[in-house]
């Protein structure tokens, strides 16, 4: 069975994702006491806010566009559950959030991984909007190529 993916779908996941990103940063952020550090943190926090709020403003002028294709229902099932299982899911943050001592390595190294998922996911998501819309995908897909190589910098410090 195929189904015609909606758009509008692509970017609630995306707000999603960057909701849970952001609260992750942020309880992150309370667990350190140096200044470098929960700076960090609240940086990253504040930019899934922006991601967010951009994505918001995308979603209210997406057109009513239907791709060219029908997608399987499996690929449109398997962008939803990547969405909800694999980036910044509470099952994989559940263990950061329980620790009361943790390196900020290990939250880096966890948060590279995210950051990778979630370029993963915009990179499959463009094959699912219109023309129109994939370059905005880009922007967001080169901002979390930044936030990458920032935590890559970062690391390299601890």
């Amino acid at each position: 069975m195929a189904i015609f993916f909606s758009p509008s779908e692509i970017f609630q996941f995306a707000i999603k994702i960057e909701e849970n990103g952001e609260a992750f940063y942020r309880k992150m952020s309370n667990k350190f006491k140096d200044s470098q550090t929960k700076e960090l943190f609240l940086y990253l926090a504040d930019e899934e806010t922006k991601h967010k709020q951009k994505f918001k403003e995308m979603l209210s002028e997406i057109e009513d566009y239907q791709p060219p294709q029908s997608y399987p229902e499996e690929y449109f099932l398997y962008l939803k559950s990547y969405a909800d299982e694999h980036i910044f899911s509470q099952e994989k943050t559940a263990y950061f959030m329980s620790e009361e001592k943790i390196a900020p390595k290990k939250i880096i190294e966890f948060a590279l991984d995210i950051e990778k998922d979630s370029i993963l996911y915009y990179l499959e998501a463009k094959n699912l909007v219109s023309p129109s819309q994939k370059d905005k995908l880009d922007k967001i897909i080169e901002e979390e190529r930044k936030h990458y190589l920032k935590l890559l910098e970062v690391k390299k410090k601890w």
